[in-house]
């Protein structure tokens, strides 16, 4: 089975993909497809972050990188499921795993797309804050395409029911798509770092601060 080609469907054919996904049609092959390739696309680019330090941390982050994403979706869907088919979602936990899924892959394809951009100032800029601020900028920025995607291909799910749960499970969607981002951002910050700092090579880091207070560190750092 060639992995990647189902995720050239679900971007040439979005519609028929996912209304395959909608009446459940071959989800455990686009479970795995769509794992291994979103895998491999963020493993590349955290390949390259992490060569900012070092060859060692390069590997660290090609794993990391992957869990990251993959680990704040597993934290994040019971939430969004018990609570769609406590308001009338028809769709089982599985099919809720694949539109997830579909975003993730949608993240990690744009991540790879901006490889050749944080490859290039990775080689002809030595500033540690200033490549720390250009990957949350990047992943800021994928990650807020991936979830507007989400957001777009969950809502045609609810076509057909009564208007009120309609109202209910968008506001539920919105309000998960938050909390998927708290999480992610916050994960992140925990199996930091995918960088490297200056210095010897860290697998983890101590438990402290948060991501935010993280950010606003090295901007701090960067225009002191």
């Amino acid at each position: 089975m060639n992995y990647f080609s189902t995720v050239i469907s679900l971007l040439r054919d979005r519609n028929e993909f996912l209304e395959e996904i909608h009446n459940g049609v071959k989800l455990k092959s686009k479970i795995s497809a769509l794992m291994i390739s979103s895998f491999c696309f963020f493993a590349v680019y955290g390949a390259i972050i992490g060569t900012f330090h070092s060859p060692l941390q390069a590997a660290s982050s090609a794993i990391k990188l992957p869990a990251l994403y993959l680990i704040t979706l597993l934290v994040c869907l019971p939430t969004l499921y018990i609570f769609n088919v406590l308001f009338g979602a028809k769709q089982t936990i599985t099919q809720h795993f694949t539109y997830l899924l579909t975003a993730v892959s949608v993240i990690a394809l744009l991540l790879c797309g901006f490889a050749p951009v944080t490859l290039f100032f990775l080689i002809t800029v030595n500033d540690y804050s200033f490549f720390l601020l250009l990957n949350v900028i990047i992943f800021t920025l994928t990650g807020i395409l991936g979830v507007s995607f989400l957001y777009q291909i969950m809502r045609p799910v609810a076509d057909g029911e009564n208007g009120q749960g309609v109202k209910v499970r968008t506001s539920i969607l919105r309000f998960w798509l938050c909390l998927y981002g708290f999480v992610g951002s916050q994960l992140g910050w925990t199996l930091r770092p995918f960088f490297g700092s200056p210095g010897q090579f860290e697998l983890f880091r101590p438990r402290e601060g948060s991501f935010f207070s993280g950010v606003w560190n090295a901007l701090i750092n960067l225009l002191s």
